[in-house]
């Protein structure tokens, strides 16, 4: 969709400069809408209901409550979050072939979208020096991951991501907006608000730009480096046995770094956000709906605990 098309869809809702925002959605026939609001539905009842389930097992059994799943706990209840700050409104949007939304509101949902998102960047990186320091330092990873240090590091993390996002966060807040309001997405997305205002918008693109570019590469370095130390601990076990276990224990997280790094580079490390609305709008699908139901999946067909404690949860043991 243009934005001279978006320019006239906005002029006929006859909003005025102090009106509610219009998130625009996916535009089309109402048949595919009805398929994309049954498929966010799904997606959004199976993430939740599966990342509480991960959270339950592991309050529910000893042997489970290990760094690793302290850690997972916390990504469980940041993808609850993460998937509930956009899904519940993509919904009624799906539902109502756009839907409005205050300049509070999408503030507010910018804010706790984009947070959340970096808190995950953070957790991830955490997580990957965790199994660094399970695989290539068994012996004091003990006394290495004590609580304390499992606690900071996942503070750390949750108060780094809901700060690096605070200074874009304010300065897009404070842009001024004298034409259309029609924002071409599913939620209040930086990149096409930022196309909505009418003053000079430099300032904020680089800023987001610049946060993106150290939230990313700084949690990215983390997660390589420790990789890396796995790696080579791995490559250097004697045994085809003893490699094969050890990498057991960080295939999971590493199938999630892949997913989650792959769909955000391209939507938040770029200059440009003139262009490629509707790319980054069915990239961002992947971003915020599908990662968050597979994550759940993923940690339980690939973990032998989390299986056999949900063997025997099913079973009443």
């Amino acid at each position: 969709v243009s934005q001279q098309r978006l320019m006239a869809w906005g002029g006929g809702r006859n909003l005025s400069a102090q009106g509610p925002f219009i998130l625009l959605g996916f535009p089309g026939p109402q048949g595919l809408r009805a398929g994309l609001f049954v498929l966010f539905l799904v997606a959004y009842a199976l993430t939740v209901a599966g990342n509480l389930a991960i959270i339950a097992l592991v309050g529910a059994h000893r042997h489970l409550q290990t760094p690793m799943y302290f850690f997972l706990c916390n990504l469980s209840f940041l993808e609850i979050w993460f998937t509930t700050a956009c899904a519940p409104k993509t919904l009624a949007t799906l539902a109502r072939r756009g839907s409005a939304i205050s300049l509070g509101g999408c503030a507010a949902q910018m804010y706790f979208v984009f947070a959340l998102g970096c808190t995950e960047y953070f957790l991830l990186a955490a997580m990957a020096y965790d199994r660094a320091l399970a695989i290539c330092r068994p012996l004091r990873y003990s006394s290495l991951m004590t609580p304390g240090r499992c606690a900071r590091l996942a503070l750390g993390s949750w108060l780094g991501g809901f700060s690096a996002i605070s200074a874009p966060a304010a300065l897009v807040a404070r842009l001024s907006f004298c034409g259309s309001r029609v924002i071409n997405h599913f939620f209040c997305d930086i990149a096409p608000w930022i196309v909505l205002a009418c003053g000079d918008t430099r300032v904020v693109e680089l800023v987001s730009f610049g946060i993106a570019f150290c939230v990313i590469l700084g949690s990215c370095f983390i997660t390589l480096v420790s990789y890396a130390c796995i790696i080579l601990t791995i490559v250097g076990i004697p045994s085809a046995a003893g490699r094969r276990r050890a990498f057991s224990t960080c295939s999971s997280h590493l199938t999630v770094v892949l997913l989650w790094y792959g769909s955000t580079i391209f939507l938040h490390v770029r200059t440009s956000v003139e262009s490629s609305l509707d790319l980054t709008k069915a990239v961002t699908v992947l971003n915020t709906v599908v990662t968050p139901v597979l994550n759940p999946f993923i940690y339980t067909l690939r973990n032998k605990d989390v299986k056999e404690a949900l063997w025997r949860w099913v079973q009443g043991r």
